[in-house]
């Protein structure tokens, strides 16, 4: 609906200069294109399907007090939609008296098209002050005045209406839709024993459906409640439903169905995984033993070293991996299903933590092997020179050898005694590289 220019009018003298003919045909052109548009967009409401809708429903909170304004200000609206359609006609008359009109007629066309020349009365009884501003028993218009006041009118019906049924749209349907899913995931949990009271997911369950009937009770009665204006939006319906409490439930619902899939994964498997946690338990026993003889041996092999301890068994596990196995026994999935969870994750964490300490146990043993790999390796090295019984080398050789290859081990002593072998190669080598260059003859 188009809003017309308004224009001057003062009761009691001519609203401005008289009008040519060319100017008052100009004039009524606009104003009948006015009355299609206005005609257009009434019935385009009368027809709406939300209209249709709100009539018929029994409406609650913020919805009812509005639709109770906007009745009154749809039938308002067709009230001075009759007094511009008479205008507008009588207007068209005095025109149509003569093809090239007095100025008698055109001053009559100009009071008509630009002054205060109708009156609406409001026979509904008196109009809700917040419609049409301060109360009256009747009120006096230009006609673009009065176009201006249908489409303040109508841009607040029609908000009004769009903004409901695009609620009713959004809402509902998805509501239903989630509310078959919430009887599926129901009756999977009751067949693997999650119910209210036994379980937490059971607990939220429930919550869940109560939710969801309130929440459709809600949408339908106060759709507005559920409706969020669009920022610096003036356009008719600018905006979208409130779907946060329809989001938190979704998210909710979707939480208990993991679970209870996961309760159902439990049923399927969990024989085969109570055996994988026996042997990653029995794996970590296994390397913590290995890393207790591995200590031992360090201690009699490497001398002053820093050997930490090694712990025992993880008997806590042991006992709730027992109290898995019951849970199993007796098919109490929901309780087996965490249990199982936190079991795999802290089994693994000792499998760890026991490869670890081997690790930590063993490590004088890798260095005295590293060094005595580097110690052979320089030695090959001189060899391919052909510097092997150089007697220095030699001598170096056979202290770094004779303090990696007995018990107890100094690894810091052996380490400078490979390191000195290392110089007095090097050295050797780097001399015999400046000496010249050999004769291959």
């Amino acid at each position: 609906m188009g809003v017309a220019g308004s224009f001057p009018g003062y009761a009691g003298r001519p609203p401005g200069p008289v009008m040519d003919r060319d100017e008052a045909d100009r004039a009524l052109a606009r104003l009948g294109a006015e009355h299609e548009a206005i005609e257009t967009s009434l019935l385009a409401l009368q027809d709406h399907a939300g209209r249709r809708l709100l009539e018929g429903a029994d409406l609650t909170g913020v919805t009812k007090e509005r639709w109770a304004s906007t009745e009154q200000s749809i039938t308002l609206l067709w009230g001075y939609f009759d007094a511009y359609a008479g205008a507008l006609a009588e207007a068209r008359a005095v025109r149509a008296r003569r093809r090239h009109p007095n100025r008698d007629d055109l001053v009559a066309l100009t009071e008509l098209l630009r002054g205060q020349g109708v009156t609406v009365a409001h026979v509904v009884g008196r109009p809700d002050p917040s419609i049409t501003g301060p109360a009256k028993l009747s009120e006096r218009f230009t006609l673009e005045e009065l176009v201006a006041r249908m489409n303040d009118l109508y841009a607040r019906s029609l908000d009004m209406v769009v903004a409901s049924d695009s609620v009713w749209s959004a809402l509902p349907a998805r509501i239903d839709l989630l509310a078959a899913e919430l009887h599926r995931t129901r009756s999977l949990a009751h067949s693997v024993g999650v119910r209210p009271g036994e379980h937490p997911a059971g607990d939220d369950l429930e919550a869940i459906t109560h939710e969801l009937t309130t929440l459709r009770v809600q949408v339908i009665s106060d759709p507005l409640a559920f409706w969020l204006s669009g920022p610096g939006s003036s356009a008719p319906g600018g905006g979208r439903p409130d779907t946060t409490r329809y989001d938190r439930a979704a998210r909710a619902l979707d939480d208990v169905r993991r679970e209870i899939e996961a309760v159902l994964a439990v049923r399927q498997d969990a024989e085969q995984r109570l055996v994988h946690l026996r042997d990653v338990l029995s794996r970590a026993d296994r390397t913590l033993t290995e890393a207790r003889s591995a200590r031992g041996e360090v201690l009699a092999k490497i001398a002053a070293s820093e050997v930490p301890a090694v712990s025992g068994p993880a008997t806590a596990l042991q006992e709730r991996l027992a109290a898995a196995s019951e849970y199993r026994r007796h098919a109490q999935w929901h309780r087996l299903s965490p249990l199982l969870e936190t079991l795999e994750r802290e089994a693994e964490e000792e499998l760890l933590r026991a490869r670890e300490s081997l690790t930590a146990v063993t490590a004088p043993l890798a260095v005295r092997a590293e060094l005595r790999g580097r110690l052979d390796a320089y030695k090959a090295k001189v060899a391919r020179h052909g510097m092997a019984e150089d007697p220095l080398l030699i001598e170096r050789y056979d202290a770094a050898r004779r303090m990696l290859w007995s018990a107890p081990c100094d690894l810091r002593v052996a380490t400078q005694a490979v390191l000195r072998y290392q110089e007095a190669a090097a050295e050797l080598l780097s001399q015999r590289r400046t000496s010249g260059p050999e004769d291959r003859r």
